[in-house]
């Protein structure tokens, strides 16, 4: 059962990411800006979860292989920006590419606390 739960998360987060990854470059024209949003959502949808559950000792574990394990471990793109922010710098925009990296730990790590502090609060 733990498999079926992290598979059918992972299949979510895969297609939750293509999605807004097609709707944001079509607007923005940037493969950057969809996967900085991407991964801000990530974190705050990830904050709020382990905050939440941090307060509530019955949560399941279950919901982690779901959500955590699952969803947001396809649906984050770790490795689409290292790749993303060399061949950037390798093509000599290194502004564009120390703002890729740096708006991206910055902004993530805001939303990551944003999302422990809310996930604590809402927490019964």
């Amino acid at each position: 059962m733990n498999w079926i739960l992290v598979a059918l998360g992972g299949a979510l987060g895969a297609v939750s990411r293509y999605g807004i990854t097609l709707v944001t470059d079509s607007y923005f024209k940037s493969n950057l800006i969809s996967i900085l949003l991407i991964n801000i959502l990530g974190s705050i949808i990830l904050g709020l979860f382990i905050g939440y559950s941090l307060n509530k000792q019955t949560f399941s574990s279950e919901y982690n292989l779901f959500l955590a394990i699952g969803f947001l471990a396809s649906f984050t793109t770790f490795s689409t920006i290292t790749v993303n922010t060399i061949q950037l710098a390798s093509e000599g925009e290194y502004l564009k590419a120390s703002i890729n990296i740096l708006a991206t730990l910055i902004l993530g790590l805001i939303a990551a606390f944003v999302g422990l502090y809310l996930g604590k609060i809402i927490a019964p």
